[in-house]
Formats: C-alpha cells, structure tokens, sequence
C-alpha cells in the first residue's frame, strides 16, 4: 500500500513538473532579436532555411504532434484561411519533431498549402524556446513567432489556443505591416 501511494506521488509530481516545463514561456527569445535560421527537411524531402522566405513576413509555428485535434485544428485554420495571409505578404511554416513521413501524411490528409518541417533531433524547437523535454520525450510547445521580412521576431505567442489562432495572426499582421 505505502509502494503505491509513493509510486503515484511521484506520477503525480512528475505530471505537474511536466505540465509546469511545458508551459513556461521561452525566455531566450524576444521581440526585436534576430530569428535563429535553421534547415530542416520538409514535408516533400526538400530542404529549407529560414533565409528562404527573406523580405517577406513569416508565420513560424511549432506544435506538438501531427494529426492530433488540437494541431490538426490549429493548422486547418491556418489552411483556411492561407489567401488572407498571403495578401498580407506572409508565409505560414509549422514545425513539429514529427518525421517527415509523418508532414507528408498530415500534409496531404487536410491539403495544406504550406510547409511542414521535421525537426526530430529538437534543435530548432530549442534554439526557439519551443522544446518540451522530458527525458525521453520531446514535443514542441505550442508556440508561434512572427518573423519580419529582415528576419526579425516582431511577435511571440506562448502556450498558443488553437481556437482562433489564425485570426489573431492575421490582426496582427495587418497592425505590423502598417508600419
């Protein structure tokens, strides 16, 4: 009796550190510092760097994990709603530590019309204070930024609700772009 009460305190310790550490906001980044660049492959077998979509405005964002409700929610509105972020001059990038088989699958399941990246080292999501690590388990924490055409983070969304997100991209694209 005394194993299991230990034994689920620690479960639930570990829980609520976890939860704790995937939640914290990143503090290595900030508005008005220059976006790391990276290259990752994409979700057809390509290569691509954040210098790729230098003079126009990025929509860098990490999830978790590919074909789950919220990741799926979160990038099938950024799908639909691609034309208004395109007529703002802006790329939408999501990046995950799934495989690229894995984007390539997601990618066409919900025909989305923008590239998905594999960062399955965690590097990139690190790099970007978007890394939740656990031991043995790395996912991305729900993070967007918002890259300026010089390269440039204009904007920081921490511990992202899929609900709306793409909407609140757009406000805001609209509000830095007028300058």
């Amino acid at each position: 009796m005394l194993v299991k009460l230990v034994m689920y305190g620690l479960i639930l310790w570990l829980a609520v550190w976890g939860y704790r550490q995937y939640s914290q906001p990143s503090a290595r980044l900030s508005v008005g510092m220059k976006a790391p660049d990276f290259k990752l492959s994409d979700a057809q077998g390509g290569t691509r760097r954040l210098a790729d979509w230098q003079g126009k405005w990025v929509v860098l964002y990490f999830y978790p994990k590919d074909d789950t409700p919220g990741c799926t929610k979160e990038a099938c509105q950024f799908r639909d709603d691609i034309q208004q972020i395109h007529a703002l001059g802006a790329e939408v990038v999501g990046i995950s530590v799934d495989t690229v088989a894995s984007h390539a699958g997601f990618a066409h399941k919900h025909r989305l019309p923008f590239p998905l990246l594999a960062d399955t080292n965690g590097q990139v999501a690190d790099a970007y204070g978007a890394l939740f690590n656990l031991m043995v388990i790395q996912i991305a924490k729900r993070t967007t930024f918002v890259i300026d055409p010089q390269g440039t983070i204009a904007e920081i969304y921490s511990n992202v609700n899929p609900d709306g997100h793409s909407q609140v991209i757009i406000n805001d694209l609209k509000r830095l772009s007028a300058f």
